[in-house]
């Protein structure tokens, strides 16, 4: 039996940490079922590093894929030049493959999904992500006052409006954004994926403990320390000096406390004797989060943010670490407060704070329950079902 075939766009790389994460898992998972064909747009430094071990998963689980180089200069013109060489890519593969489903990862990518769609007739999915022109702007990278930012941001404000018309199906990853687009009369069918972790790879109990005293070793970690982790880059959006104040607050009760970030923005990061800074890679990454009592996600609330799922805080619960995040982005207080895996903070305020850390020492976690959260609800093979659900609804003829 032939298996439908899939074209999936995406402006993200899979050699970047986020495209590692959740883009080739899941097309790894749905390879199975679909023959899938993969453009996707690279940095070149990290391609140099990478390509080679992606090669090695498309190959293994029969993924076409296609990368091309990212340019990020000039503005605009840089993008517009890429989504030239998408179109004319993705139209040389459909007259090959006769493709029945586009799947395009947020906003660029369905720039060129929906002329597939007017022109070739196929299936297009909107997997949205969150509200990307509204996160440009409230993240400071267009400043409305420009003009040209300005255009920008009303365009594809335009643009979205006509991807959630044109979608056979939307994918969201937090009720927060499913329930915005209820309030917009959505009418195409709406689907939650939130951001789901490899359970089989972020596994506590797949970490020896000779490894992690050697690892603690390398990093003067001692006997006793209490360690406070942070996963992935710092800027924009996540909130450094709250973090680091949350941090402070914790030590005045846990006096061996350290913080451990897991970021390559480790200029970002001030030196200080009880910060642990360390570049790692995906592979290593559970190892060294292994070595965390706590994880702490602060992302700043906006309009914009109740379209997020933090990667990072599947992979915490995955690895049974408790988890503190701040209430007013996506669905993170909700899961918290549902699922008792760790501290919702509401506040700023260093006393709120305090109260806050005292009340998380007191606490008792059960690693295996931790993980049982990221289990119920951020597990990669719930996600490939649930895109599973959506290839095979609209592989089907149209009635």
């Amino acid at each position: 039996m032939n298996k439908p075939p899939v074209l999936y766009l995406s402006y993200d790389g899979l050699t970047d940490p986020l495209g590692q994460s959740q883009v080739l898992p899941y097309l790894c998972g749905l390879a199975a079922t679909y023959s899938i064909s993969i453009i996707s747009f690279e940095k070149v430094d990290r391609f140099e590093r990478e390509a080679a071990t992606i090669r090695k998963i498309c190959s293994h689980h029969s993924l076409q894929w296609h990368p091309f180089t990212y340019h990020k200069v000039p503005p605009i013109f840089s993008t517009l030049y890429d989504l030239m060489k998408m179109r004319k890519m993705a139209s040389k593969l459909q007259q090959i493959y006769s493709f029945k489903i586009v799947h395009c990862r947020s906003y660029l990518p369905s720039l060129v999904g929906v002329w597939l769609k007017k022109k070739y007739g196929v299936r297009f999915i909107f997997d949205m992500r969150g509200f990307w022109p509204d996160e440009r702007v409230e993240g400071g990278l267009w400043n409305l006052k420009n003009p040209v930012f300005k255009s920008v941001y009303f365009f594809f404000k335009r643009k979205e409006q006509l991807f959630l018309d044109e979608s056979d199906y939307t994918v969201v990853l937090t009720k927060a954004a499913s329930r915005q687009l209820n309030s917009w009369n959505i009418q195409k069918p709406v689907k939650i994926i939130p951001c789901c972790v490899d359970l089989d790879f972020f596994d506590h109990s797949s970490i020896s403990t000779e490894l992690k005293r050697e690892l603690e070793a390398q990093l003067g970690i001692k006997e006793g320390d209490y360690i406070l982790g942070y996963i992935g880059s710092l800027g924009t959006w996540y909130l450094y000096d709250e973090m680091v104040s949350f941090f402070d607050c914790l030590k005045k009760f846990k006096p061996s406390s350290r913080m451990l970030f897991l970021t390559p923005d480790l200029d970002r990061v001030e030196r200080r004797a009880d910060f642990i800074v360390k570049t790692v890679s995906r592979r290593e990454m559970p190892a060294y989060l292994s070595l965390c009592d706590i994880s702490v996600c602060f992302i700043q609330p906006s309009f914009s943010k109740q379209g997020s799922s933090a990667t990072k805080m599947a992979e915490a619960l995955a690895m049974g670490i408790p988890i503190v995040v701040n209430s007013g982005w996506g669905d993170a207080e909700e899961v918290v407060r549902e699922s008792q895996c760790g501290i919702v903070i509401k506040s700023w305020n260093t006393e709120d704070m305090e109260n806050i850390a005292r009340n998380l020492l007191s606490k008792t976690f059960s690693p295996d329950y931790i993980r049982r959260v990221a289990i119920d609800y951020f597990s990669l093979s719930t996600g490939i079902k649930d895109y599973g659900e959506i290839y095979n609804v609209l592989s089907q003829p149209v009635k």
